[in-house]
């Protein structure tokens, strides 16, 4: 009998590091599996920004969220951390926020202490709400899931709001209203990074967030790193993200360039994956399978 696959908290809990690559569709979810990833986060920004075109200041709403996760999730196998924001209202809204998440199939679920409408927690002018009614929001949230293997991570702003020593301290009142994992985004520096996984008693992520060179926050950290100072699970949120936008814009760039400006009809293998390729990622020999077996002329 093969063994049965590792829950996500039995990862968190092991000593090796625990990676997540920001996922936001059909395509970033796949390549992640594909190279062999076991664990992804579901970038709410990535959905703000793909899906809607518009920038991470609270603008996807909860069924923009909670429709996007489900169809990531229907698709790959990997673990799953989905970003529920504040919740989508007060400790009554986060009770139906969490059990429609849990539906979805994702593994974990996030919920932050910012005032709504949130901001991306490396964008300037956030705001709190109070201790208090964060910690009414992850008692909802513990009390809403079916599954305890269904996790509810903790996630607060305060860092970069009103210090390290509040993040620290409202992570460890959070926890005591049972979260099982927490996350404090936009740690200034290393330094705060090690405070915090040395006050807490639950698994620590942090955020790496590539393409913020004009806007810096937390410091790159290699995962070695991490690990060494106690973090237990690293979020790539931007990387595939600002990668695709990367890879779109020198695309148009050389199409504006070849084709329209001198005429040339030319493929591009350097710019865009073969057609095959791209249909072996999107699972074409499993559905043309379920033809062969069932489908008859």
């Amino acid at each position: 009998m093969s063994a049965e696959p590792k829950t996500l908290l039995a990862l968190l809990c092991e000593e090796k590091i625990t990676i997540f690559p920001g996922v936001y569709d059909g395509y970033s979810a796949r390549l992640v599996a594909a190279n062999g990833f076991e664990t992804a986060t579901i970038s709410g920004a990535g959905l703000s920004e793909s899906r809607l075109g518009w920038a991470d200041r609270g603008i996807l709403t909860f069924k923009d969220n909670l429709n996007a996760c489900a169809e990531i999730a229907s698709c790959c196998d990997l673990k799953l951390v989905a970003d529920a924001d504040t919740g989508y209202g007060n400790a009554v809204n986060v009770h139906f926020t969490v059990k429609a998440f849990e539906r979805t199939g994702v593994n974990c679920l996030s919920i932050e202490d910012q005032v709504f409408p949130k901001r991306c927690g490396h964008m300037s002018g956030k705001k709190l709400i109070s201790v208090t009614e964060a910690k009414d929001k992850i008692k909802a949230a513990v009390d809403a899931r079916k599954s305890e293997k269904f996790l509810i991570r903790a996630r607060t702003d305060a860092a970069n709001v009103d210090g390290i020593n509040a993040a620290i301290d409202r992570l460890g009142e959070y926890i005591e209203c049972g979260a099982d994992c927490v996350f404090a985004d936009a740690i200034n520096t290393t330094e705060d990074i090690k405070r915090l996984t040395g006050a807490v008693s639950k698994p620590v992520f942090v955020n790496m967030g590539f393409g913020l060179r004009t806007r810096p926050t937390t410091p790159l950290i290699s995962p070695r790193d991490l690990e060494f100072i106690g973090v237990k699970a690293v979020s790539y949120p931007r990387l595939l993200t600002s990668a695709a936008v990367k890879g779109m814009r020198v695309a148009m760039e050389a199409f504006k360039q070849d084709v329209l400006d001198k005429g040339l009809m030319l493929d591009r293998p350097d710019l865009a994956v073969d057609f095959d390729e791209l249909n072996e990622l999107v699972g074409l020999g499993f559905v043309t399978s379920l033809e062969e077996r069932f489908v008859r002329d």
